[in-house]
């Protein structure tokens, strides 16, 4: 690409650059030739002196347009007083600086045109001014009045052409860089997600396979029975744990890998499960409900599951207490779930920096369109409290 500044040029430049000057210096020479009398001689020495002057400044045209325009203006206006014949081939430098001038201004569209209109009438002005007008003088001035207006109307079609161009690339990289910030924001989200629920299930499961191993090494030796059911209720776990990690690691798998079978992804529906596994970890949990249940919406439905999830294995891990309590308030356009325990243990663990549970809960429930609370109770214990959208209600009062 040519530049327009002052550093080094591309050797295909120069030669265009030279191309260019040695047409016009033809082609002046050629305007020189013609008489008035429409007989051809050869180049007088004011030719050759308006060849020079007007297309050695030809290359400095892209660096100094203005100048380069006036300079060829110049040179067109001393055709006359030499004793030439103002044609359009003798004012060739004209016409290109005029295109130049036309293409690289920066000034605005008028300015342009009346530095331009001002080149044409001086041009065309000295022909009167130092001899008679004919007829025939008079074509040939309406053609060099007419081929440098010409010239500047298909340089600034050029510059706007060009600048359209620009724009258009501009928008499509810009697009691109749209197209690829969300391409990796999608990947982030998805990432964080799946961190989020393999957080949830290894944290769940473990807690209870821990729970449940701690119960069978205790009644070892005293009740070899129940610790039989310990070990065979952490096998169900750890088996368990093993299904929900291959239906998660499942995720990542790629477009062209044998996928397995996929299970639905659990909800509300599947709460009396997930108590019963806590149940054999030793923590009893009781469940009330308030209002009538509605069915939500997939991703609501899972969140709400995870949140009680979540929240139960923090009371299982942290809280020295044997018992929670699920509440589900169902209310016209949501449903409120919170867990709540009075473990005494609970105030001096809450009271570290929350882990990943409690940011995994909050992101989960803003992500559904709620909001999640959690702290410690006036009272004792800790907590955990989210309202979740449920979908507008039928008309007739139909789910």
């Amino acid at each position: 690409m040519t530049k327009t500044g002052g550093g080094p040029r591309p050797r295909g430049a120069w030669w265009r650059e030279g191309a260019v000057t040695a047409t016009a210096f033809v082609l002046c020479l050629l305007g020189g030739v013609v008489q008035v009398d429409d007989t051809l001689t050869a180049p007088p020495a004011a030719a050759y002196v308006i060849a020079v002057v007007s297309c050695g400044v030809l290359p400095l045209r892209r660096r100094a347009p203005l100048a380069a325009l006036a300079a060829t203006t110049a040179s067109g206006i001393l055709v006359a007083p030499l004793g030439l014949l103002l044609s359009p081939l003798i004012v060739a430098p004209a016409l290109i600086t005029a295109y130049s001038y036309a293409l690289t201004a920066r000034t605005e569209r008028r300015a342009a045109g009346a530095v331009l209109g001002t080149s044409v009438v001086l041009l065309v002005a000295s022909t009167p001014l130092f001899g008679g007008v004919s007829w025939q003088d008079a074509s040939r001035m309406g053609s060099v009045a007419a081929f440098p207006l010409m010239a500047g109307v298909l340089g600034h079609s050029v510059r706007n052409r060009r600048a359209y161009l620009a724009a258009v690339e501009e928008r499509a990289r810009r697009a691109e860089e749209s197209r690829d910030g969300e391409a990796r924001r999608r990947v982030a989200e998805e990432r964080v997600r799946i961190a989020r629920e393999l957080h949830d299930l290894v944290a769940h499961q473990i807690t209870l396979a821990n729970a449940q191993a701690t119960v069978a090494a205790h009644l070892f030796d005293i009740r070899p029975e129940q610790t039989r059911k310990s070990l065979r209720e952490l096998v169900e776990t750890t088996g368990h744990a093993l299904d929900e990690l291959r239906s998660t690691v499942g995720l990542l798998r790629q477009s062209g890998d044998t996928a397995g079978p996929a299970e639905p992804a659990p909800g509300l529906s599947r709460l009396p499960a997930l108590l019963a596994s806590f149940c054999g970890a030793g923590l009893e949990v009781s469940v009330e409900q308030e209002g009538t249940a509605r069915p939500l919406a997939p991703g609501v439905d899972l969140t709400a599951y995870r949140i009680v999830q979540e929240a139960l294995t923090n009371v299982t891990k942290h809280a020295a207490t044997g018992a929670a309590r699920v509440h589900l308030a169902w209310s016209r356009d949501r449903v409120t779930v919170t867990v709540a325990d009075d473990g005494e243990g609970a105030v001096a663990v809450h009271s570290r920096p929350p882990g990943y549970g409690l940011i995994g809960m909050r992101e989960r429930a803003t992500a559904a369109g709620g909001q999640l609370s959690a702290g410690r109770r006036p009272e004792g214990g800790f907590l955990v409290s989210a309202e979740l959208p449920l979908p507008p209600a039928r008309p007739g009062g139909a789910p």
